[in-house]
């Protein structure tokens, strides 16, 4: 079973927009998480460190939230860039999304020590609007549910 994504749609997202805590290559301190395909899903993992606990033994919910979210708005981009007819790795630089919302649900305590697994399944609902359904797994044992609904980032966000 592959256990990692070997080329994720963030490695292409240009210097400025690469800062995310949850999936900036460019941020020191955040999870770096990354998110390419995996057939017709998509796929993000992570494995928590120590200080990623809510109580012993078990994994901080905001954590798998940031994964929900971060894998949501990757799997959008990865969806429209996969119809505007690129793949991760192109030449062409991909769309970025940011979240309009963002639904997590907890089906399980997450264990701590554990690898986790995102998968995504992405909708098209707009052309600037995608919606991703989002499983979260503990090894084999859902934990957690989301769905996260991204746009097109605005233009006004590149300026400064």
């Amino acid at each position: 079973m592959t256990t990692e994504v070997v080329y994720a749609i963030q490695d292409d997202y240009p210097a400025d927009f690469a800062w995310c805590f949850g999936c900036g290559r460019l941020n020191e301190d955040g999870y770096h998480f990354r998110t390419s395909w995996n057939g017709e899903e998509t796929v993000t993992y992570y494995e928590p460190s120590d200080k990623h606990i809510a109580i012993p033994g078990f994994v901080y919910g905001g954590l798998i939230a940031s994964l929900v979210d971060c894998h949501g708005t990757g799997s959008c981009a990865l969806a429209l860039h996969r119809k505007n007819g690129h793949e991760p790795g192109s030449e062409e630089e991909p769309p970025r999304f940011v979240t309009a919302s963002l639904n997590v649900n907890y089906v399980k305590p997450t264990p701590h020590g554990a690898l986790l697994k995102a998968v995504g399944k992405v909708e098209e609902i707009h052309p600037k609007k995608w919606k991703v359904s989002v499983e979260v797994f503990a090894d084999d044992t859902l934990c957690a549910t989301g769905e996260v609904v991204g746009v097109v980032m605005p233009a006004t966000f590149a300026s400064k």
